[in-house]
C-alpha cells in the first residue's frame, strides 16, 4: 500500500496575510518543524497554524494539487475557500 500524503496550508499567527503550502506524510511532525524554525521558508513568520490539510493516496495527484495551490489561480482558490472568515463576521 502506498503511503498517504497530505497537502496542507498554514497561516502565520503573527502575520495572518502570510500562508504556506506544503506536502508531507506526517502533518503533526511537519507543523512542529515549521514552528521550530527548521524550514527556511517559514522560520521568519512563526508560529504557524494549520488552515486545512487534504489527504491523498496518490503521490502524483498530491504533488499536482500542491503545485496548483502555489500558482496564482491556486492561491486565489485557497483564499476563497480556506480563508479565515471569522474576522469578517459581525458580532
Amino acid at each position: 500500500m502506498q503511503e498517504k500524503l497530505f497537502v496542507y496550508v498554514l497561516r502565520s499567527d503573527v502575520d495572518t496575510a502570510r500562508h504556506y503550502v506544503g506536502l508531507t506524510a506526517n502533518i503533526a511532525n511537519r507543523i512542529a518543524a515549521h514552528n521550530a524554525g527548521q524550514s527556511v521558508h517559514t522560520a521568519r513568520n512563526r508560529p504557524w497554524s494549520l488552515v486545512v490539510s487534504i489527504e491523498f493516496r496518490d503521490e502524483r495527484l498530491a504533488r499536482r494539487f500542491e503545485h496548483y495551490l502555489k500558482s496564482g489561480s491556486g492561491r486565489a482558490f485557497a483564499k476563497r475557500h480556506f480563508a479565515d472568515t471569522s474576522a469578517h463576521q459581525p458580532s
